[in-house]
């Protein structure tokens, strides 16, 4: 039997993005757009009315702006949304995430073909992922208000850098796990989160403003330090080399055929090679398998691996991924796994 195709609604006031964005989603055969608005009330309406699978939203509408439209379809109807939004909106999409939306991709633009065959395939991946998604998860990390807990873990051990790798869901789920700490640990940590170029600068400033961690997009040359966040910078992968007998970063271009920029494979995989046995890999959230090889990585160097578990993953792909390679110590529900950072890793946990 066929599958069912996902439904799609399409949102936003530009009549070529609404064109673009249905072409290039109709473009594949899984995927079908029933309708399309073209501002906020509009969209509201045939939102309650119609049955789908996934909204794209613009955040910027007449009549109802897109923040308005979140907060009223997740409290009455709530609905994967995926926000599409120009590359200078970045704390407009940070608002949306921590509102309810799922992901974003950057709007398409009238620039020429090689930009919009990018952002369609990411598009057309993204949408295609909505069939792993729960958004009952979601809805439960609105307005979340992270507690740290202590737990006694024998035979622990210290890591001096934790590496951490997410997409879908993953900014708000990097953001209640940073946000859990009541001060800085005595670890580094690095961050490759799925996300565009022209994003991860202000979302390395919005976890900085509201964390008590230090966070910054990452440069070259740069050491990592005990309660600072690293965060790769997006459409790059953070790696890292030796220079004067300190281990710095390294930002390496987005090759031809690269799936995901920054990759966690290549942090992972990196970070093993130079930290061995101090280092901590943690797969959260998000779809496909990006993480699984560089987390076997991560044991073969030493370290250890943690994954979220499906518990509260918005999409559990990759850690499940990691799982199924054999590659993890211990799975954990995401509250759990800022004390397990702070108390020192035990490996007898449960798997």
């Amino acid at each position: 039997m066929a599958r069912e195709r996902i439904r799609v609604l399409v949102i936003d006031d530009s009549a070529f993005s609404r064109r673009t964005i249905t072409r290039m989603l109709e473009s594949s055969p899984l995927i079908e757009v029933v309708d399309s608005a073209r501002d906020g009330e509009e969209a509201l309406r045939k939102a309650l009315e119609i049955d789908v699978d996934l909204i794209t939203l613009d955040l910027e509408m007449p009549r109802m702006d897109g923040f308005t439209f979140l907060r009223i379809i997740m409290a009455r109807r709530p609905t994967p949304v995926l926000v599409i939004s120009g590359r200078a909106g970045d704390q407009d999409v940070f608002k949306a995430l921590d509102l309810g939306a799922v992901d974003f991709v950057a709007k398409p633009t009238l620039r020429a073909a090689p930009e919009l065959a990018t952002i369609e395939q990411e598009l057309i991946r993204k949408v295609h992922a909505i069939r792993q998604l729960r958004i009952e998860k979601v809805r439960e990390r609105i307005g979340h208000a992270p507690a740290m807990t202590r737990r006694a873990l024998q035979h622990r051990r210290a890591h001096k850098v934790v590496a951490i790798g997410s997409s879908t869901g993953g900014p708000a789920a990097l953001m209640q796990l940073f946000g859990a700490f009541l001060e800085a640990p005595d670890c580094a940590f690095i961050v490759s989160q799925h996300m565009p170029e022209g994003f991860t600068h202000g979302f390395a400033e919005r976890l900085d403003r509201m964390t008590n961690l230090t966070a910054r997009e990452a440069q070259p040359g740069w050491v990592p330090e005990p309660g600072v966040v690293l965060v790769a910078p997006g459409g790059t992968h953070l790696e890292f080399g030796s220079e004067r007998g300190r281990i710095v970063t390294r930002i390496s271009p987005r090759s031809e055929g690269d799936k995901y920029a920054p990759s966690v494979d290549r942090m992972f995989i990196s970070a093993a090679k130079h930290f061995g046995s101090d280092l901590l890999a943690v797969v959260l959230t998000g779809m496909g398998d990006d993480g699984r090889e560089g987390a076997l990585a991560v044991k073969r160097g030493g370290g250890n691996v943690i994954v979220e578990s499906e518990e509260t993953a918005v999409i559990f792909g990759m850690p499940q991924q990691a799982i199924r390679a054999g590659a993890v110590d211990a799975v954990m529900p995401l509250q759990e796994i800022a004390p397990a950072i702070l108390n020192g890793f035990a490996d007898s946990e449960s798997r």
